[in-house]
């Protein structure tokens, strides 16, 4: 479950000052091959220490591999990759992972709207390219949000795919500190600029599927202002890359561990092997099986990424974030283990459900 798997890095290219694109050829290409908007989950050591990070993959599907890595200030993976990473190294990943996307149609003729905040064009590149070259009926527009021109990744590639792909791509940059001659490309991108963009560029009513991949404030806004123009929940399709918000434990765990309880007995089942450990007080579902020495998959542990995704079998548990799972999935049992505290006294969980 929690394999991971070796590649050879055949080039880094610099798209900023801050942000590489890293080339990446797998041993076995089949367990690599990918649908658009997937992540990749990488470990290495950095300093001693194991290091996870999950970057998106920015090409599209049947372009090989690549992902986006920038530079993030204190971020011991992303320096790293920006400052000794080169070719010929060898790196590990777990295979891809992700639900950033929607299903493709040869014979399609929709319109797709994303909204992108600095990286977070990485997943949303890889979803432009498949999609125009999958979809010849099918058009896309992005409204891309940087700090300033200086930040803005994948310039080059977006202005070659508005020229592959003439009159099937509109991109709106809108820069927060950079002065604009349209007063509507200066700014923040939030639920007042959004309403100013369906204003006079961009027509809601003919968008089919929204996509929204950024900081949190900014994701939560276009996502109220996308719903004040008609989408629908099931049309708006997220990807968080960052969290500003470490998230509080609810009200039942901590009550629960607050009363003095002594552990949940627990079933952990794993590659098709079920151990039995106790998940101490205060103790996540992952906290608890990384204890017993269990590979269990992780990354992030923001809630964010869904690497540690499990199924809850049998008892009860409560998420203190989540910011990755659908509501269908929570009400089939599916948690976020790095989130998941125990407020039942036995608990059944399993990472191969």
């Amino acid at each position: 479950m929690a394999q991971f798997l070796p590649l050879t890095v055949t080039d880094v290219r610099p798209t900023t000052r801050e942000a590489v694109v890293v080339t990446l050829q797998p041993d076995d290409p089949a367990a690599f091959a990918f649908t658009q908007g997937q992540y990749l989950t990488f470990r290495q050591q950095i300093d001693g220490t194991e290091i996870r990070r999950s970057y998106s993959i920015c090409c599209g599907v049947g372009e090989g591999l690549q992902v986006g890595i920038k530079r993030v200030e204190g971020g011991a993976f992303s320096s790293w990759a920006n400052e000794t990473l080169k070719p010929g190294m060898r790196l590990e990943a777990m295979p891809p992972a992700g639900r950033f996307f929607t299903p493709l149609d040869e014979g399609a003729a929709k319109h797709y709207l994303a909204f992108a905040g600095g990286s977070g064009i990485t997943p949303v590149l890889s979803l432009i390219r498949t999609t125009l070259a999958a979809e010849p009926l099918s058009r896309f527009t992005l409204v891309y949000a940087n700090r300033a021109a200086a930040t803005v990744m994948f310039r080059e590639e977006l202005e070659d795919l508005k020229n592959r792909h003439m009159g099937r791509l509109q991109v709106v940059h809108v820069l927060e500190h950079d002065g604009q001659e349209v007063p509507l490309f200066s700014g923040r991108v939030d639920g007042e600029k959004v309403k100013a963009l369906f204003s006079g560029l961009i027509e809601a009513e003919g968008v089919d599927t929204a996509f929204i991949c950024g900081p949190e404030p900014m994701m939560l806004a276009i996502s109220e202002a996308l719903k004040s123009a008609g989408l629908a929940e099931d049309q708006i399709r997220f990807e968080l890359f960052k969290s500003d918000q470490p998230g509080r434990l609810p009200q039942r765990a901590a009550a629960a561990m607050s009363a003095g309880a002594s552990g949940a007995e627990a079933k952990v089942t794993l590659d098709g092997v079920t151990r039995s450990l106790t998940i101490e007080p205060g103790q996540t579902v992952l906290e608890a099986g990384l204890a017993a020495s269990l590979d269990v998959p992780f990354a992030c542990r923001a809630g964010v990424c869904s690497t540690c995704r499990c199924r809850v079998l049998e008892g009860e548990v409560e998420m203190a974030a989540n910011y990755a799972l659908e509501d269908d999935e929570v009400a089939k049992g599916y948690v976020l283990s790095c989130q998941s505290h125990v407020i039942s006294d036995r608990v059944v969980v399993s990472y191969d459900a």
